[in-house]
């Protein structure tokens, strides 16, 4: 188990942490070191190309990392209407994201958090992290601390103490250009 200034210290070290979220418990590291991103792959067991989340605790943590000011002044207010809160926006990348992040995608998927653990994680890191479920792949995601050191263990041994948010399923995956939801919430 860890607290937040530990997970933080982690982050920094280019280690993956595990932590609450809205409906399950996620996997993350700093999307910003290939290292840290190669180390939650190989975690995962998930290959590159699919591409992660990045989660932030408010819209400016994602500038430079998403186009936001491509996006016509209409899609701009549908997504501020739903943030923060349980809805990921795929957005044209911007300058400062990578492919460690993207994947085969020129996108990226984003979310602003109203899960308070997830919040208070990514205003003391100062930017936002990647995430993704706490399983492997095909595997079913862990809805506790005690699912994670059980079918992660010692792969993530940073997790963050917390109780993941009143969802049932994972958050809803909506299609900034197109509008379309990808994946029902």
């Amino acid at each position: 188990m860890a607290n937040v200034k530990q997970c933080v210290a982690a982050l920094a070290r280019g280690e993956v942490i595990a932590y609450p979220t809205e409906g399950v418990f996620g996997v993350g590291c700093d999307p910003d070191s290939p290292a840290a991103v190669q180390a939650l792959l190989d975690v995962k067991e998930r290959d590159k190309v699919k591409g992660l989340i990045l989660i932030a605790a408010e819209l400016s943590q994602l500038d430079g990392y998403i186009d936001f000011d491509s996006l016509s002044k209409e899609v701009k207010a549908d997504v501020l209407a739903t943030w923060p809160g349980p809805v990921t926006w795929v957005m044209p990348a911007g300058k400062k994201i990578t492919d460690w992040v993207t994947g085969q995608f020129d996108t990226v998927a984003v979310r602003v958090s109203d899960h308070p653990d997830v919040r208070e994680l990514c205003l003391s890191y100062g930017k936002p992290i990647t995430s993704t479920s706490a399983n492997l792949s095909g595997e079913e995601p862990c809805r506790s601390v005690a699912e994670v050191v059980e079918q992660l263990g010692s792969r993530v041994p940073n997790v963050l103490e917390g109780k993941i948010g009143g969802r049932d399923k994972p958050t809803e995956i909506r299609d900034a250009r197109s509008g379309k939801v990808l994946r029902q919430g």
